[in-house]
C-alpha cells in the first residue's frame, strides 16, 4: 500500500477528484490532506471524504522535524502537490526522493516559475496569444516548476478565448488525467 499525501493551498478540486480516484484501490491510499491555509477550502473537500487533515502555516512547515515527524505519522509514501503555493523545503526533497510531483496549468516550461499559479498563468497564456495550453505534471525540486516534465496533455485556444475559458479548457484536463499519471508513476515505482 502507498500512502499519498496531498499539500493543497486553495479550492481543492484536483485533490477531491484525486481522492474520488483512490477511493477503492487496494494499492494506493490518500492519508493525509496538509494545508498551509487553515481556510482552504479542500480541507472540507478532504474532511467530507474521511481524510485525515492537518494544517501547517509557512513558518511551522518549514520546520524539518516537525514536517517530517507528520509525515511519518501518517506513514507517507509519496506526496501529491495539487495546487499547493510554497515552496517544497531542501530537507523534504532529500527525505522524498523522486516522490513528489506538482501538477502545473500550462505547458512547462512556459509560464512557470514563483508567483505563476492559477488564475495568473491563463492571463499569460491569453497575453502571450498561444494557440495551445495544457497541464504540466512534473517532479519537484528545489525551484518553482523546475523539476523533470513526467507528464503534458495539450488543448487548442481560439483567439476569443478569456482567461477563464482558457482556465476551463485546462482544468478538464487536470481532471481527467491527473490521477492517472499519479497512479501509472505509482505502479512504474513498484515494478
Amino acid at each position: 500500500m502507498t500512502h499519498i499525501a496531498i499539500f493543497v493551498s486553495g479550492n481543492g478540486t484536483n485533490c477531491e477528484n484525486i481522492i474520488h480516484y483512490f477511493a477503492r484501490s487496494s494499492e494506493v491510499k490518500i492519508s493525509l490532506v496538509l494545508s498551509n491555509k487553515a481556510n482552504a477550502y479542500a480541507l472540507v473537500r478532504a474532511e467530507k471524504a474521511g481524510i485525515p487533515t492537518e494544517v501547517l502555516p509557512k513558518a511551522e512547515f518549514i520546520q524539518e522535524d516537525l514536517l517530517l515527524n507528520l509525515m511519518k505519522k501518517y506513514h507517507i509514501d509519496f506526496i501529491v502537490l495539487a495546487g499547493f503555493l510554497l515552496l517544497i523545503p531542501e530537507f523534504l526533497i532529500k527525505a522524498y526522493p523522486q516522490k513528489i510531483i506538482n501538477i502545473h496549468p500550462a505547458l512547462l516550461p512556459k509560464f512557470g516559475g514563483k508567483g505563476m499559479w492559477g488564475y495568473h498563468v491563463h492571463e499569460a497564456v491569453k497575453a502571450a496569444g498561444e494557440k495551445e495550453t495544457g497541464m504540466t505534471v512534473h517532479w519537484v525540486n528545489g525551484q518553482y516548476d523546475k523539476g523533470q516534465v513526467i507528464a503534458q496533455y495539450k488543448t487548442s485556444l481560439s483567439p476569443q478565448d478569456t482567461p477563464n475559458d482558457i482556465a476551463a479548457k485546462e482544468h478538464i484536463l487536470e481532471i481527467k488525467y491527473f490521477p492517472k499519471v499519479i497512479e501509472k508513476i505509482i505502479k512504474a515505482e513498484k515494478h
